[in-house]
């Protein structure tokens, strides 16, 4: 399973999504089509430009509980004291990753930023 975490600002365009995403997956030499999920935190649940990407690239979108997120946390490379403050996480991307592709998941690599977004990629432990 391979999953894009999604982080972002308040208010981002799907496009703004889109392109995190294919940006990040192209840092890895990876395709669209590789991608099983998109998940986010369940602070961002209420951000429809997650959702209509995940419509538009037929994916469904997972939304990692606090605890679920938190228990990920450790795990994330990147460190940003924002993210910790308002989501309790110090890479909401990277954690949602973590957390969607399942025990044993690994990133890929630290998260993409694309203006707005953040987005990063994690395997579960069965595909590495």
């Amino acid at each position: 399973m391979m999953v894009a975490g999604i982080g972002s600002r308040k208010g981002v365009g799907v496009q703004d999504i889109l392109a995190a995403i294919e940006t990040a997956l192209e840092a890895h030499g990876l395709a669209m089509t590789g991608l099983s999920a998109l998940a986010t935190a369940s602070l961002k649940q209420d951000e429809q430009a997650i959702f209509s990407a995940g419509r538009e690239l037929a994916l469904p979108v997972i939304v990692v509980e606090d605890a679920a997120l938190r228990a990920a946390s450790s795990r994330a490379i990147s460190r940003s004291s924002l993210s910790q403050e308002h989501a309790g996480t110090p890479s909401v991307s990277e954690a949602s990753a973590l957390a969607a592709a399942g025990k044993g998941a690994q990133l890929l690599g630290p998260r993409t930023v694309l203006g707005p977004v953040t987005c990063a990629i994690a395997i579960s432990g069965d595909a590495a």
